[in-house]
């Protein structure tokens, strides 16, 4: 490179570095400007912050305590609320300590209502050198719903102590109250259609649970499971969840039945306990949960509309008065069946109950029921929905295969007992 072109190069280098230096020595006059500016800015915002805010902050603590009043009147409400400062409270009662605040006044007003019950059920053991009895312990919970001692529960939490039951004699029923007495239960009444079931016990100074009105309950609305899940060991447990949905058809063991669903914990044990809305009135009895792995939240409980006139006629009359009775009982015969042994597709009789319509029809065991008022049957749901378009005393066709010979009959329903 030639001498002239280096001076260039190095007169390009100092002229550039003169001018870089220009611009720096402008920029950090102007940064600094900048910065006294920011500062200020910055000082004037956080002042306004601090008197804006505080005017929001003392606006927004006023619609809260507002809205918490709000809340103590109307505790169900849970829609979006929109103050003047136009802030939306979504979801007041999940938002503020409202939530946990009303949760808590539940617990403390139900939760005395709420008992823990113990089936224990008693049959021989053979050994080599004798015999000795074995004992069998089953926990659910129950709802006392009145002062003198009588208590609703689900069906399938005392079932075995149903006289009914081949094993009533050697079963018996004890239950816990959440002060920490207990007592020896009566069962009074039950019935397996619809899983309830009522016992009594007696003891004095009782805490008696309101029933609300399931018919009014929304989709959202706040819901409280309170029961014993597991057993007594965690007895008077409180979940919280909203009502999931509602009218639900769910069969359970042959049995459809019209349940709430809810995604408050419900787990084995809960079973006979309380669905309580946000007023504090039971407005469900906790019965089943979907148990399936990776499933969760799915739990659902009788609505309570459709629990009282059975538990009422259960304390009067330890039954469901009025309710059509056939008095079979059977086993279902399938295609695969049918096509291996040759016989037709229904319901094959193994037991006929003295004295019901069945008997008196002249039903027998080994016979084949194949139809019941006109209608094919093919499984004891289908039966038992057939049923259930009648009522105690009417009377129905039906048709059984005995020996390979279809035989019509005349079946009068009687009443269950």
């Amino acid at each position: 490179m030639s001498f002239f072109k280096k001076y260039h190069y190095d007169d390009y280098y100092l002229l550039n570095k003169q001018v870089a230096y220009n611009r720096y020595v402008r920029r950090k006059r102007k940064s600094r400007g900048l910065f006294k500016t920011t500062v200020v800015t910055l000082l004037c915002c956080l002042i306004t912050g601090f008197i804006t805010g505080g005017s929001v902050y003392m606006k927004l603590s006023k619609e809260i305590d507002e809205l918490e009043i709000l809340i103590a009147n109307q505790p169900e409400s849970s829609h979006i609320i929109t103050g003047n400062s136009g802030l939306a409270i979504e979801n007041v009662l999940m938002r503020t300590d409202s939530s946990s605040s009303v949760v808590t006044k539940i617990a403390k007003k139900v939760g005395p209502s709420i008992v823990g019950i113990r089936m224990v059920t008693q049959s021989p053991r053979y050994w080599y050198y004798g015999d000795e009895m074995s004992q069998s312990y089953y926990e659910g919970s129950g709802i006392i719903i009145d002062s003198n001692g009588y208590i609703m529960t689900n069906y399938h939490v005392i079932e075995y102590a149903d006289p009914k039951n081949s094993m009533s004699k050697n079963t018996t029923l004890e239950v816990f109250l959440s002060d920490g007495r207990q007592a020896m239960a009566q069962f009074v009444g039950g019935d397996k259609k619809t899983d309830l079931a009522v016992l009594k016990i007696d003891l004095d100074n009782l805490t008696v649970a309101k029933l609300g009105d399931s018919d009014a309950l929304e989709v959202g609305e706040l819901a409280v499971a309170i029961g014993n899940p597991l057993g007594l060991e965690f007895q008077g447990s409180v979940t919280v969840g909203v009502i999931s949905a509602l009218n639900r058809s769910i069969t359970i063991e042959d049995r459809i039945l019209n349940l709430i669903q809810t995604d408050a914990a419900i787990n084995p044990g809960n079973s006979g306990g309380a669905l309580v809305n946000s007023k504090s009135e039971v407005i469900g009895i906790n019965t089943a949960k979907v148990s399936l792995s990776g499933v969760e939240g799915l739990g659902f409980a009788i609505p309570s509309n459709e629990a009282k006139p059975i538990i009422d006629q259960l304390i009067m009359f330890g039954y469901v008065k009025g309710r059509p009775f056939i008095g079979v009982s059977g086993r279902e015969i399938t295609d695969t069946i049918s096509y291996l042994y040759d016989i037709p597709v229904g319901i094959y009789i193994l037991e006929v109950i003295k004295d019901s319509g069945a008997e008196k029809a002249g039903i027998r065991e080994d016979d084949i029921l194949i139809s019941i008022a006109g209608k094919e049957v093919r499984t004891m749901a289908e039966v038992d929905s057939i049923k259930d378009n009648y009522k105690a005393g009417d009377t129905v066709d039906v048709v059984v295969i005995r020996n390979g010979k279809k035989l019509n009959l005349s079946l009068t329903f009687s009443e269950e007992g």
